[in-house]
């Protein structure tokens, strides 16, 4: 039997922790179906904070004003994700002086990255570089180095980034996903039938793909 063909669209912001856990929690639980799923995966902007000023702000005073986060339950929250990341192979570096930035330009990035099929590799390079590097992911030339990382043309890169080339459709994207009443990230869409929200557990991934294939046999 062919493979069956999955779509999954993801929609993501590159400064949420929960977005790089749960896409690799996904990848896990695809990682015991690649002989059943011919996928792809199609990265979708969400801005956490898109009224956040170019030189950003530090991270746990951001979550204090945003959220009420105490200086201890930002401790434990870190701790939390740095564990988790861990088990995942992904490193969470978190520091007292981290800062949280303006994510707008890194979704451009992204958005003209996916006729070249490297819109996954750039989202992750992105998360390492803002959790694990802790870099300024609104700088257009540390944005432009992660593009090259991944392969991409970093001169073109940059010049898309400077020209704003494809803001337009970025925040048109953002307000359609808004408009569609989707208030936080990740959100999980298979086949543009089924969605999952929040960092899932691996087996709760997998309980989807298999409902996926149970419905392709019954056909």
């Amino acid at each position: 039997m062919s493979k069956l063909p999955l779509r999954i669209d993801l929609v993501s912001d590159v400064v949420c922790p929960w977005c790089v856990i749960g896409y690799l929690r996904l990848q896990r639980a695809l990682s015991d179906y690649r002989d059943e799923f011919d996928y792809s995966v199609h990265w979708h902007p969400f801005e956490l904070n898109p009224q956040m000023p170019a030189e950003g702000q530090n991270l746990r005073e951001h979550l204090a004003q945003k959220y009420g986060t105490t200086p201890q339950q930002s401790i434990e929250a870190r701790q939390r994700l740095t564990d988790l990341g861990a088990d995942l192979d992904f490193t969470f570096n978190y520091s007292d002086d981290m800062r949280m930035y303006n994510t707008f330009d890194a979704h451009q990035l992204l958005h003209w990255a996916h006729p070249y099929e490297k819109q996954t590799p750039l989202s992750m390079r992105l998360f390492a570089d803002f959790f694990g590097q802790r870099k300024n992911i609104s700088d257009l030339n540390v944005l432009a180095d992660a593009a090259a990382a991944v392969g991409l043309n970093r001169d073109e890169a940059l010049q898309v980034l400077r020209d704003q080339t494809y803001a337009r459709e970025v925040r048109a994207e953002e307000q359609q996903i808004v408009g569609q009443g989707i208030q936080g990230v990740p959100l999980f869409i298979f086949n543009r039938q089924y969605a999952m929200s929040g960092a899932q557990e691996v087996d709760t991934f997998k309980q989807q793909l298999r409902q996926t294939l149970d419905e392709r046999d019954m056909d």
